[in-house]
């Protein structure tokens, strides 16, 4: 940690490390010089010495202070940044709000002013009264480019340094530097970069809306806000040539096409793509690069994407950011606000580049498999888009217009090489995978089609049609892997309820048995903290609600309930389980059966009120094909209910409730009608 790898301006060098020696500070530094040579790395290098803790300042990188400022997080370093035109008083006014707390890692504390000379005349005043009487740990350094804007009355309060160009003898310097040594690597690295990033080179966008349409529709079934949202997008650009547009944010499962319809934006608009996968970065130099000075140094992810495609307005991927980590090591979310606002990346600074790049042209693309888990922060300035999962209908296309296309190109096969029915496909779907998206689908294809080439090349028969069966796909595949249908039968106590889960809805059946014991509640199924909570509430409201219920509160004195959430292995939790796990406990308790052909979902409270939820369109998907005929779903849900599939409402029956009672009198109020209407015909025969 020193001067050592900057270029040029010896004597400053010279000058700022006596100052470090002699421990021989003053409160306020201006920087100046033209623009380009090196003011902003002089100013860091020397804060990061003046807040340095370790016993050797100059070469220190291991003490508590220069880790925190290597990873842009040491609190005792304040940098403060114009938008490009000007500071204002504001920017001043909230440094001064802080400046009097003490430094927590350090003795000092180190406030940079870049494009000092920027600060209007309110600002500079305001500033003034913080030079005259500076805090004894404080040190500001002002870094301009023109003093004719400063106040004279700021420079008289400042230690003035001039920075210049690069002397003839210290070009020569480094011409003559051996290619071997360590200094000549990094000017080099560092000059090619600067060479080859397109810092005016851009695609021209296609202007054709009909063709970008056609171009979407051609790559990617359905998805049609997605595609809505991406001709708005041309259309804008077309008319206005405005480029702030928010950042668009992909939700969705795994494999329901997020990534291939990124590819597909940029072919619709005729750009550059850039892919850069953030899951489980936890580094913020990751995104905003290194410092040259340190051993090992390069760019950030962003400066090395856009160097990659060779154009400033690609379209840049950023897949996975709600797998983003924050540690000691920095929080890569953070990074990414600058990156991502309109406001600020027109003039994004790399560490290790150092100079400003017009990120604003670029089209930001940001994906995620569940919104909860993006940070706050970062969620605002996103547009979200949800891409659900694929219904069997909108899977049957897909394999037939795409995947089994793509499958006999890649092995050189025609069309009629090997015959897929529809039959067929929907078996491969229901029973050989299990997904929201198609996947595991184009794998199980593929599967398919190798074993077939393999067996023609075996048989030196190239030309063979081959037609797949139900035999022939048990042959290929083996037995099942999955079942068409997961509901258990008809018994008390057992009840469907709905699921949200990585591969898409599912139905969750839920098992309630009671049984002597001095333990009142036990829990089985891996069910989290949330679940359990709606357990307490579905004991709380059925304790409450007993006698109109019909249910005898003697039972709960001396005998234990038992709940049970199928499938132990997979953990489950979120509060939609609610109505699901009153009913059963309900069904067990007045031992009358729930018809495995009802399935339901919705959040309870205390008073039995329903609460909506959401997934609705996965979860009606699950229901649909496990063959349930009946679902009951929150009243509050109700403007869900146009995002299910036709064909879902056209099998199931949806019931729209908004209090527990309703589902209540619907099952059970109804049977013991039933129960009483068939007593009163065998009465009616026996007289």
């Amino acid at each position: 940690m020193s001067f050592e790898n900057i270029i040029g301006n010896e004597k400053n060098k010279e000058f700022l490390n006596k100052i470090i020696d002699s421990n021989s500070t003053v409160h306020s530094y201006m920087f100046e010089g033209i623009e380009g040579i090196g003011k902003s790395i002089f100013a860091k290098e020397f804060a990061k010495m003046l807040l340095c803790i370790g016993n050797d300042k100059k070469n220190c990188a291991r003490c508590k202070s220069c880790l925190e400022f290597v990873n842009s997080n040491n609190p005792d370093y304040v940098q403060i940044d114009s938008d490009g035109k000007i500071i204002k008083i504001e920017q001043i006014r909230q440094m001064q709000e802080k400046i009097l707390e003490k430094p927590i890692v350090s003795s000092k504390k180190v406030y940079v002013i870049n494009d000092a000379d920027l600060m209007t005349k309110e600002a500079q005043n305001c500033l003034l009264k913080t030079l005259e009487e500076p805090p004894e740990f404080v040190i500001i350094i002002l870094v301009l480019a023109n003093e004719s804007k400063i106040l004279n009355t700021v420079k008289s309060r400042c230690m003035r340094i001039f920075f210049s160009k690069l002397k003839d003898e210290e070009l020569k310097k480094y011409e003559s530097t051996s290619v071997n040594s360590p200094e000549c690597s990094i000017i080099r690295s560092y000059i090619d970069l600067l060479l080859n990033l397109p810092w005016n080179k851009s695609t021209t966008d296609n202007k054709d809306l009909i063709l970008a349409k056609k171009i979407l529709d051609e790559t990617h079934y359905g998805l049609n806000d997605v595609k809505d949202r991406i001709v708005e997008y041309l259309a804008l650009r077309t008319r206005t040539k405005n480029t702030n547009s928010s950042v668009i944010c992909l939700v969705g499962p795994p494999g329901v096409g997020k990534t291939t319809l990124c590819k597909s934006i940029a072919k619709a608009m005729n750009r550059k793509y850039v892919k850069i996968s953030v899951g489980g970065l936890n580094d913020s130099s990751e995104i905003m690069g290194n410092r040259r000075t340190y051993i090992g140094a390069f760019p950030g992810k962003i400066i090395q994407g856009i160097k990659k495609c060779g154009s400033n307005n690609p379209v840049f991927v950023i897949d996975e950011i709600d797998k983003l980590c924050k540690d000691i090591k920095g929080d890569p979310a953070s990074s990414l606000l600058e990156v991502l606002d309109k406001e600020q990346n027109k003039y994004f600074v790399d560490n290790y580049v150092e100079e400003c790049f017009d990120l604003s042209k670029v089209m930001f693309i940001t994906t995620a498999n569940d919104v909860e888990n993006i940070p706050l922060a970062l969620k605002d300035r996103l547009e979200i888009i949800d891409l659900s999962s694929y219904t069997e209908y909108e899977k049957l296309h897909i394999a037939k217009e795409h995947l089994i296309k793509l499958a006999l190109e890649e092995y050189k096969l025609d069309s009629n090489s090997i015959k897929f029915s529809d039959e067929i496909i929907f078996k491969i779907i229901r029973c050989y995978t299990k997904e929201a998206g198609v996947r595991e689908l184009e794998r199980v294809i593929n599967k398919i089609v190798r074993k077939i080439v393999k067996k023609m090349l075996e048989d030196k028969k190239d030309t063979t049609s081959v037609k797949i069966t139900d035999k022939k796909l048990e042959e290929l595949l083996g037995k099942p892997k999955y079942e068409n249908t997961k509901v258990l039968e008809s018994t008390p106590g057992v009840v469907n309820g709905l699921a949200y889960t990585s591969y898409g809805g599912t139905v969750l059946p839920i098992e309630v048995v009671m049984y002597p014991s001095k333990e009142p509640v036990k829990l089985t199924g891996n069910l989290g903290d949330v679940m359990k909570e709606s357990v307490s509430i579905a004991l709380g409201y059925i304790k409450s609600h007993a006698e109109d219920l019909k249910i005898d509160e003697k039972l709960f004195d001396s005998s234990c309930i038992h709940i049970n959430a199928i499938e132990g292995g997979i953990p489950k939790d979120g509060p939609s389980a609610g109505t699901a796990l009153t009913t059963a406990i309900i069904s067990m308790l007045l031992k009358k059966s729930v018809p495995n052909t009802v399935a339901m979902t919705g959040e309870m409270t205390l008073t039995g009120k329903v609460l909506p939820i959401g997934g609705l369109k996965e979860k009606s998907l699950g229901a649909y094909q496990a063959g349930v005929n009946k679902m009951f779903v929150p009243k509050l849900n109700e403007a869900d209910l146009s995002d299910i599939p036709k064909e879902v409402k056209d099998k199931i029956e949806i019931v729209l409730v908004q209090n527990y009672m309703d589902i209540y009198n619907d099952l059970f109020k109804g049977s013991e009608e039933n129960v009483r209407n068939k007593k009163n015909k065998r009465n009616k025969k026996s007289i």
